[in-house]
This record gives structure tokens, sequence and C-alpha cells, in this order.
């Protein structure tokens, strides 16, 4: 599609798997985690309920690898009819701690794209999550001198994306923002009259995935990130 950007002054980025990796640990975690239930239920069946034991934690627990914990916990009493072995339980919580542990792995080209874009634009990351896991990875990610603010929200919807432009005292006509979710970093974006980027990960959540019926267009789509400097 034909795009504009010769008004956009500040440019918006998710973190999780748009400047890092991040779903993958968690597809990993989860084939561990089935097979940790493997004597109780099946993989699709330990799956399943990971996943709807997640849903309904996620007003309580928000996004990220401490709800992700709880919920395998949670979920591991359920199927097993709470007869699960304390080993197990700890071997569980050892997996969200990798997690946490793990370095961070850059995205391919995302430090060359933030170079050259420092000094042209103004340069925030917009994400969601566990406050204090981003604030971990963005330190281990040695990208915190390319931005000028960081935000961590719960969500990332419509009303979410507006308060804090208004708050940031940035015009929705001036801002990009640039992520892999089209339900969280795209749409709300095009809804509320500013512009999106969308660059997929090769994995994606199931609660972010979006219906080709609720897709509108609107926005630029890539299959890399640097590919964005042909059009800044």
């Amino acid at each position: 599609m034909e795009v504009d950007y010769s008004e956009i002054k500040v440019i918006g980025f998710d973190a999780d798997d748009t400047l890092w990796v991040n779903e993958t640990y968690f597809r990993d975690a989860e084939e561990k985690f089935s097979s940790l239930l493997g004597a109780y239920e099946t993989k699709n069946k330990v799956d399943q309920e990971l996943f709807k034991m997640e849903m309904k934690n996620l007003e309580l627990y928000g996004y990220g690898i401490k709800g992700f914990i709880l919920s395998m916990i949670e979920s591991a009493m359920e199927l097993s009819n709470n007869k699960i072995p304390q080993s197990t339980i700890n071997e569980i919580i050892t997996l969200g701690k990798e997690m946490i542990s793990r370095p961070v792995e850059l995205i391919g080209g995302v430090e060359n794209v933030l170079k050259k874009l420092q000094g042209k634009y103004r340069l925030i990351v917009l994400t969601k999550g566990d406050l204090l896991d981003q604030e971990r990875k963005l330190e281990r990610s040695n990208l915190s001198n390319y931005f000028h603010h960081i935000e961590v929200l719960s969500e990332k919807k419509e009303d979410n994306y507006k308060n804090l432009l208004e708050h940031l005292e940035i015009n929705v006509n001036e801002f990009l923002m640039v992520g892999n979710s089209l339900k969280s970093d795209v749409l709300p974006i095009i809804n509320i009259g500013s512009q999106a980027v969308h660059v997929p990960f090769h994995t994606t959540w199931q609660h972010e995935m979006v219906s080709k019926e609720n897709d509108n267009g609107g926005y630029l789509k890539l299959n890399k990130i640097e590919e964005l400097l042909r059009y800044l």
C-alpha cells in the first residue's frame, strides 16, 4: 500500500516479538508443561486447559511470565485432581524462573533501525506485561538509550493509546506505531487516527489473533523490521 509518513514525528515500538524474541519461549515452556502433565491428560487437552486458565486469570494477573507460572500451577492442580506431586510444582516454578532469567535475544535488524531513526524521530516503547519483567528485558537489551520514553501498559486498547498520547502531548496524526500484533499494536492505533506498521513474528499467541473479518486494513505490512527504513 502507498503510505505518507511525512507528518510523523513520533514512532512507538512494541517490545515483545517486535524488538526481541518472546513468544517462542512461552511455546517452549508450554511444551515442557504438557510433558509434565502427560500422565494426566493428552497434550492437546493440557494446552487447551492452560489457555483457558490464562484467560480466566488475565484480569487478575495481567500479562507476563509470573501470571503464566501461576496459571500453569493452577492448571496442573485441576488436571490432576490435586494429585500433582510437589516435585512437579517445583519443576513448573523452575520453568518460569528459567524464562525470566533468559538472555534477551534481539530481533534481526532492530538495532540498525533504531540507530538510523534516532535523531530524526522521537522514539518510544509502548509495551504491555509485567513492569519489572519488561524493565529487566529492556535493560538487558541495551536499547534504552534509543528511546525518549518507555511505557508499560496493562492493556493496549484504543482508550489506553488515546490517554497516553494525550499525556505525552503527541498528536494522533504525528504518531506511527510498529508492532507484531494486529490486535494490540495495529488495529487500535488505526482506529484512533494514527498510523501503524505490522511486522509479524513467526509465532502468535492465540489471544492476539485477529479474524479476517475484523481486519479492515489501512496499515503497512512488512516482512522484516529493517524494511521500515525504506519508508522513513
